[in-house]
């Protein structure tokens, strides 16, 4: 078994190491994610924020996140100058790197390949500016792979000859203060990553703890019986025991769709 990095203690070394003022090229997944990022690195370097997510469905949800992402720079204090670099916004881009993997689920080879295509470009736009260092904020959520997101970026700075930094942003209390910047600023948090298919996976949860909240509601004599979930469109059936003690059915979820109704049939 190979010995587990700390890619923060990595990361506090080459800070401490810096000579200058140098400047970094910072991938921004969205606004909540880079706020703390924002206020830790912006002390050691000049940052070009890349806001580059072709991932993001529907467009409103890309313009929305976009625009947070601009006030969030113009609102808050940084020691040294930020400036954003917004992205080309190409969902076929994105449409075209998962090819193949659309169903895997959230965390599995889709977002490996949507991580590593996003930060690609982040190593060539490092490339091309001249930056001193590239990396991202992805790092931030405790949803991410930082092992997989650190050794991608180390990929990409030996095949586009640049440098760069290794992070495990959500460590020393991050990401606790990333959710602290976005009351303070009243930012947007989204509750997925931004694609199509996490959106549909949150929609889900949303149907699905719905439905629990509305089953819980239901009378809690000591009695079984059918339970109908009316929705537009369909119908589901499926016998759940109403215990009266605690007033709770066990149901298993066939499909959840947004309007239920329960009924006793």
């Amino acid at each position: 078994m190979e010995p587990k990095i700390n890619y923060q203690l990595k990361l506090e070394q080459i800070l401490q190491g810096l000579e200058g003022t140098p400047r970094l090229l910072l991938h921004s997944c969205c606004a909540p994610c880079s706020s703390y990022v924002l206020e830790y690195l912006s002390r050691y370097f000049q940052i070009m924020l890349f806001y580059y997510n072709p991932n993001i469905d529907p467009p409103a949800e890309y313009a929305r996140r976009l625009a947070e992402q601009e006030r969030l720079i113009a609102a808050l204090p940084a020691e040294h100058p930020v400036t954003l670099i917004p992205g080309e916004y190409d969902p076929a881009v994105y449409a075209e790197a998962v090819r193949g993997v659309e169903d895997t689920p959230e965390g599995g080879e889709r977002c490996r390949r949507c991580i590593a295509q996003r930060m690609e470009e982040a190593a060539k736009l490092c490339r091309a500016e001249g930056c001193d260092w590239f990396t991202t904020t992805l790092t931030i959520s405790p949803h991410k792979n930082a092992p997989y997101i650190n050794a991608c970026g180390a990929a990409l700075a030996q095949k586009y000859g640049v440098q760069f930094l290794p992070s495990d942003f959500k460590k020393r209390g991050g990401y606790q203060r990333s959710i602290q910047l976005s009351g303070i600023y009243q930012l947007y948090r989204q509750d997925f990553c931004g694609c199509i298919y996490s959106r549909r996976e949150a929609e889900q949860r949303r149907i699905q703890k719905a439905d629990r909240n509305s089953l819980r509601r239901i009378p809690s004599q000591a009695v079984a019986f059918p339970i109908v979930l009316r929705c537009p469109g369909a119908e589901y059936l499926h016998a759940a025991e109403i215990g009266g003690k605690h007033g709770l059915c066990s149901v298993i979820q066939l499909q959840g769709l947004l309007g239920a109704q329960i009924y006793q049939a």
